[in-house]
């Protein structure tokens, strides 16, 4: 009986964490900035890429329709991709001369 009580309040906790732990409107909106502001950066640099814009406008279509946990992971990882493609252009700047024939 006490394994059983045990296991109970086990899954209570879990279900309450799982709760909070869900994202918000403002979750969103605060991830979604972020991955705004990092694609026009790139854009600036002339280095974006197509597959942030598309993720991008996938995380505002979530956001739009409610499901913000999906709408944050994917603003995350369309800043993921932002700053990978401004990362790219930065060691690119450095290395082209390492691909000059001399």
């Amino acid at each position: 009986m006490k394994r059983i009580v045990l296991i109970g309040m086990a899954l209570a906790a879990g279900f309450g964490t799982s709760a909070a732990l869900a994202a918000s409107a403002d979750d969103f909106k605060a991830a979604y900035a972020k991955a705004d502001a990092a694609e026009k950066k790139a854009t600036e640099m002339k280095t974006s890429w197509t597959t942030t814009v598309k993720v991008l406008k996938q995380a505002k279509d979530a956001g739009a329709g409610g499901k913000f946990d999906d709408a944050v992971k994917l603003a995350q990882e369309a800043e993921a991709l932002a700053n990978a493609s401004i990362a790219q252009a930065k060691d690119e700047q450095t290395r082209w001369s390492d691909a000059v024939v001399r």
